[in-house]
Formats: C-alpha cells, sequence, structure tokens
C-alpha cells in the first residue's frame, strides 16, 4: 500500500526486504510518505521495526529492495548519501557520553555543523542558548550542568530526544522514544514531535506501542504484523 504522495514526498521505499537468519522480518515494502508526515511504527516485538529505522537511517543495508530519501529540489538520494545532520536518530540505548554534562550531550547534535577544532574550544553561544532552551522545554533545564551517568533513565531518553531536536534534521527516527517517561512527559514529546511535522515540514517515524498514543499523534501507522511472516500495512489514521 502506498500514502498519497503530495508535491514534495520525502521517504519512499521500493520492494525492500530484511532477512535475519532464515526468516523475513519485512518484505516487498512499498510505500512513498509525503514530507511532514508523523508515521507510527507498530507491532509486537521482534517483527523488525527498529530494522526498517536502521533501513531508512542508512545504518542496516537492506536484504533486497532500497530507500530513497526526497530532497524539496526533487533531487532522491540514499540513507547514506544525504547531507550530513538531515536524519536525526533518537536510539533505543540513547549514545549519550556519560561522563558529559547533560547539556554537551544535546550540544553533540550541531556537531556537523562547525569545523572540529571550533568545538573543541567551545559551542557558539546561539548554540548554548538554543540546547538549554529545549532542555527546559522537556524539563531538564535544573539537570543541564549534572553527569549524563547521574541522571535516570528517563532523563537519559529526554537527554536523547533533545539532542536530535538541536540538531534540526529533515528526517526524525525515533525508536521507542517515550518508554521510560510519565503521562504528562510522553504528550510533551510526542506532541513537540507532532509540531516538528506539522509547523516544520519535517518528517516523523516514531516506534509507539500504546494504541492511544498512535491515534492522538500520528497520521499513519505502519504495522508489521507478526514474526516471521514478513507483513506490513500502512493505513491513515481516521480523526
Amino acid at each position: 500500500m502506498t500514502a498519497s504522495a503530495t508535491a514534495h514526498p520525502h521517504v519512499a521505499a521500493h520492494g525492500l526486504g530484511l532477512k535475519r537468519g532464515d526468516r523475513w522480518l519485512f518484505r516487498d515494502l512499498n510505500l512513498t510518505v509525503p514530507r511532514g508526515s508523523f508515521v507510527a511504527v507498530v507491532g509486537p516485538s521482534g517483527v523488525g521495526k527498529s530494522s526498517f529505522l536502521a533501513c531508512l537511517a542508512g545504518l542496516l543495508a537492506p536484504t533486497e529492495g532500497h530507500v530513497e530519501l526526497c530532497d524539496l529540489a526533487g533531487g532522491r538520494h540514499a540513507p547514506a548519501k544525504v547531507r550530513p545532520g538531515a536524519t536525526g536518530v533518537v536510539f533505543q540505548n540513547n549514545l549519550l557520553v556519560p561522563t558529559s554534562t547533560v547539556l554537551s550531550n544535546v550540544l553533540c547534535g550541531r556537531l556537523g555543523r562547525h569545523p572540529w577544532w571550533r568545538t573543541l574550544i567551545g559551542f557558539p553561544r546561539g548554540d548554548r542558548d538554543e540546547a538549554y532552551r529545549i532542555l527546559c522545554d522537556l524539563g531538564l533545564g535544573p539537570k543541564a550542568r549534572r553527569w549524563a551517568c547521574e541522571t535516570s533513565g528517563g532523563e537519559q531518553q529526554r537527554t536523547s530526544i533533545a539532542r536530535a531536536l538541536l540538531q534540526e534534521p529533515d528526517l526524525y527516527l525515533a525508536d521507542e522514544p517515550v518508554s521510560n517517561l510519565d503521562a504528562y512527559l510522553t504528550g510533551r514529546v510526542l506532541g513537540i514531535l507532532r509540531q516538528e511535522a506539522s509547523q516544520r515540514g519535517r518528517t516523523v517515524f516514531c516506534v509507539l506501542h500504546n494504541p492511544e498514543l498512535v491515534e492522538r499523534f500520528a497520521e499513519l501507522v505502519l504495522s508489521f504484523d507478526s514474526v516471521g511472516d514478513g507483513g506490513w500495512q500502512l493505513r491513515k489514521v481516521n480523526r
């Protein structure tokens, strides 16, 4: 199934398939996702949701088929060939530097914008101010100067999200970004990602498990149905 593309499609998959061992996680996946969409990726454990995001990020080569990321000028690029910083990934394990401060970890989202020597002497004041603003939006302002290893799992998860937001990518790939958060913070984080899509035209793929959150925040739902059969389905959320 293919979502109806607008004048500016963003993510396209053509015959995408990924095999692990002797079984297919997914297969014959063909879709076109318009720029500015919020796509919830759902399904039971082990069906390939995280692996699908890794294919979109260019971190994992599919067994068959390919992915194209489309720029606003109509150019089509393999995920590994897009401009640096165009894709922001929120990993399940957060990938923070434990002996750096929360603020320093967030500032890593701007590493690609400056020469390497510039960041050795510190990030520009504007970057630091913006990083702190995002941390405050996520309720982490008081923790900005703490070592990442001194913060809780939920705080580390929000730090990882803040790093991706500071990066300002065209495409967000968020793998269970609210698994350690309470109801209020879950709504806050997903609301911010929804605004990134609806107000800034950035595309979001987000692995979620709560059906109520899917219906509340997503426009499209990509479902991986069961382990081992390679099945998938894309549908619109009816509101």
